[in-house]
């Protein structure tokens, strides 16, 4: 292949590699339908936009059959070449098999048929992103799975009268449910459709209470996704035992993305009427000192700090940080040593400490930890404007306390901003 010439017209414009199963999207232009699809629905922001004419996208993908033959052709030509022939694709599957599916398991009183219909739907939905948005798009689809996973759970966590073996298929098709709605990778518009649900959020909550490590991670998965397109009304009546149950995954560390979707649900969802109250009463500040000293990757620490400097803008919010012997120590370590952002985030928690929360205790500690001595540096080096911002506000605001300590290094001293 290395030697062989291929034709441009038979290269996909994203991957640069011969098309297998070439589809043309509304703007005109073709690309292999593994390459657009990952671009349209597997991206994280999610593209709605084509990769060439930069144009507005309409999710429908048309089939190419005579560019597809022309190149199975030339396969064959170039036989002799090492040139192996592509196979023709597997055709998307037929909406009417998937609403059958959907009834029988629906309509059936036998759990084992409903497990099995469940689990044949997941593996359509493994083939191909057409065949998880002609799952979405199937009659009431998602408000069926909702149901399933409400109603199962509900029995499951609430009748004492199943046994080990009707708990084990009942549990298990709440599982499948969750796991086939989380690998559709539902669209916006079947998200807020799941926002609508009665009871859905709750049933997430009891699954991360009670279910497997994976299906644990299903649910903050979930609960992340419709984080980002909830409305504010729904976000600020959500119960504290969700904040409960999150901050135990977080704690815990089910996975490191399950540990990333917690992380960003949070972040979305505290900034809403009591929600940050909640969260800090759910223990999230010391789960997230504990983890800020043991991670080193840039972007977790950054999301922790993000999560941190929302949940210090309430009075318990600060009080949990100064509670943790580590928690002022960590936040300022973290500075000049992951990224800009970092650097901004941690400076605007230590200046929300210094302006609310400044007792003499405080201030003193702040000196003893070096605190002082880094708002100084971070005056010097290149640290980001914004942190430079907060670092001389912080020092002005208890520069009487802090100027003439013998704590700060003499050669920082010149950076010490007069007090106002």
């Amino acid at each position: 292949m290395d030697e062989i010439d291929v034709p441009p017209f038979f290269v996909c414009p994203i991957s640069l590699e011969l098309m297998k199963d070439p589809v043309t999207v509304s703007t005109g232009i073709t690309y292999d339908r593994h390459s657009i699809e990952k671009w349209l629905f597997a991206a994280v922001p999610k593209n709605n936009t084509c990769p060439v004419t930069k144009q507005p996208l309409l999710p429908d993908l048309t089939p190419n059959h005579t560019l597809r033959r022309l190149i199975q052709a030339w396969c064959t030509v170039n036989a002799s070449h090492g040139v192996q022939r592509i196979p023709t694709p597997k055709p998307p599957v037929d909406k009417t098999l998937i609403e059958k599916l959907l009834r029988d398991a629906s309509a059936s009183d036998s759990p084992s048929l409903q497990l099995r219909s469940l689990r044949t739907l997941k593996s359509i939905a493994s083939e191909s992103q057409s065949n998880k948005r002609c799952i979405e798009s199937a009659k009431d689809a998602v408000s069926f799975l909702a149901s399933f996973i409400t109603t199962t759970v509900t029995v499951t966590t609430t009748t004492v009268l199943l046994d080990d073996v009707e708990l084990e298929i009942k549990t298990s098709i709440a599982h499948e449910a969750l796991s086939l709605l989380h690998s559709i990778q539902l669209s916006e518009s079947g998200l807020k459709a799941l926002m609508n649900h009665p009871e859905f959020i709750n049933s997430l909550t009891k699954i991360m209470q009670s279910g497997i490590y994976e299906s644990r991670a299903y649910a903050v998965f979930l609960l992340n996704s419709l984080s980002e397109v909830a409305d504010p009304a729904l976000l600020v009546n959500l119960k504290i035992d969700l904040f409960t149950e999150l901050v135990q995954v977080l704690k815990d560390q089910v996975s490191e993305k399950a540990s990333k979707a917690t992380l960003r649900a949070l972040i979305q969802v505290c900034p809403w009427g009591r929600n940050r109250v909640k969260a800090v009463e759910a223990g999230a500040v010391p789960v997230l000192v504990e983890l800020l000293l043991e991670c080193k990757e840039r972007k977790p620490i950054e999301m922790m700090l993000v999560l941190l400097e929302i949940l210090c803008q309430s009075a318990d919010g600060r009080a949990g940080l100064l509670a943790h012997a580590a928690g002022v120590a960590i936040v300022a370590k973290k500075i000049l040593r992951v990224s800009t952002m970092a650097n901004d985030r941690a400076a605007k928690i230590l200046l929300s400490v210094c302006r609310f929360s400044a007792t003499h205790g405080v201030v003193q500690e702040m000196l003893q930890l070096g605190v002082v001595a880094k708002m100084c540096l971070v005056l010097q080096v290149d640290s980001g404007n914004k942190a430079k911002e907060k670092a001389r506000e912080i020092l002005k605001l208890h520069a009487r306390a802090w100027r003439n300590s013998p704590c700060i290094p003499h050669n920082l001293l010149a950076s010490f901003p007069m007090s106002s």
